[in-house]
């Protein structure tokens, strides 16, 4: 057995005291050697290994630098991420973490002297949220991945959307009260309207006669007035004919049909569209650098309710989109559309006829429930292509 072999005595004495961390200053990163102390160091400075090292150093030290500055700050990030993705932490707790790793990247060999120099850059560079308080220096990460922005996008999508249905209810809650104190004034002025002024020519005179009819409605009633009992049957009258001819007829089952296809659009009416198998359009000119502003592409598959997952016709390429940045395709006449929202949603239909000035199109549904019902008059934004 040699006098350095593994299982000798000094060598397990030697492993046994190279064994967790030893300071930093006799550290030397080119070599990835670590030293027990000064002495030890400074042989290891003048071996021939070293010498070579720091000989390819010195042909382009700027480089080596960024390298190992590069490898740090993105380990230190990625050990933020997996164990402070959503803490406030300090810092010194952190580097700690990390430096446990015998094999780390040591500052020394980056461009940050100390710990508050690289906290700072981490804070200026917008990857953490760095406070300075009398405990010393803190940090949050800040999580920047595609994935997380896309759910707080939608995430911010949906309360929009929620304040803007309930200031929607509102504005009609205010409309309605509003009508109410309109009809409450006119029946005060009704009221409140106690005397009348008729003329009556006498001898070839007019005289002024005042007709006292009450100070109120009540009053009126109990004198038994025909003049008002008949004016409101002919206004409830009038009021029923008019009904009749705003609905057209005004036969019970028109009226059935109508409250069904009210009811149905209250309940398929929603603020997301996209479905799988339509043609969609890219209107995003954050896109127009990658050639696919204006393309289109058929939906393959849809995440989240508002993201759709589009294969493009030409370059055949896959690409995530947000339904804000797309609109739906009108084929032509004779066509097959899918209806992506309203009160038949889901529903394929034959396009009949486009009218541009009203954008809105006449189409026939086809197959299902309710095969060979026409739709007069149903918007661009409710209808898509169907890729065949």
């Amino acid at each position: 057995m040699g006098k350095n072999d593994f299982l000798t005595p000094k060598a397990i004495a030697n492993r046994i005291k190279a064994k967790g961390l030893q300071k930093l200053r006799w550290y030397c990163q080119m070599c990835q050697k670590q030293c027990r102390d000064e002495n030890g160091f400074k042989c290891h400075c003048m071996s021939e290994g070293h010498q070579r090292q720091m000989e390819v150093f010195g042909q382009n030290p700027n480089r080596i630098v960024g390298g190992y500055t590069n490898e740090f700050e993105s380990m230190f990030l990625e050990h933020m991420k997996r164990s402070h993705r959503f803490s406030r932490i300090a810092a010194t707790v952190v580097y700690n973490e990390y430096i446990a790793d015998r094999h780390h990247v040591h500052m020394n060999s980056t461009q940050w002297a100390t710990l508050t120099e690289f906290v700072k850059h981490l804070g200026k560079t917008g990857k953490c949220k760095v406070e300075e308080t009398p405990k010393g220096w803190f940090i949050t990460y800040i999580d920047r991945d595609s994935e997380t922005l896309l759910k707080e996008k939608l995430k911010n999508k949906r309360m929009k959307a929620d304040i803007v249905d309930e200031e929607k209810q509102e504005r009609e809650i205010k409309r309605q009260i509003e009508r109410a104190e309109q009809l409450m004034g006119s029946d005060k002025v009704l009221e409140n309207e106690d005397v009348k002024l008729l003329l009556r020519s006498d001898n070839g005179g007019e005289k002024k006669i005042k007709l006292s009819i009450g100070s109120s409605m009540k009053n009126v009633k109990g004198e038994g007035s025909s003049k008002f009992v008949f004016d409101e049957v002919e206004n409830v009258e009038k009021v029923e004919k008019d009904k009749k001819q705003k609905t057209g007829g005004g036969s019970a089952l028109d009226e059935l049909i109508r409250e069904e296809e009210k009811a149905k659009e209250r309940s398929n009416r929603k603020d997301y569209w996209l479905c799988e198998g339509i043609i969609v359009k890219v209107t995003s000119k954050d896109l127009a650098e990658k050639g696919y502003y204006k393309q289109k592409g058929v939906i393959r598959k849809v995440i989240d309710k508002y993201v759709g997952e589009i294969e493009m016709l030409e370059s055949k390429h896959k690409l995530r989109v947000d339904q804000e940045e797309l609109e739906t395709v009108i084929p032509q006449i004779g066509g097959i559309v899918r209806i992506v929202n309203g009160a038949y949603r889901g529903s394929n239909a034959r396009l009949l006829s486009v009218n541009t000035e009203m954008f809105c199109a006449k189409v026939q549904i086809e197959k299902g429930v309710y095969d060979g019902r026409i739709i007069q008059a149903i918007e661009y934004e409710d209808i898509c292509k169907v890729a065949q």
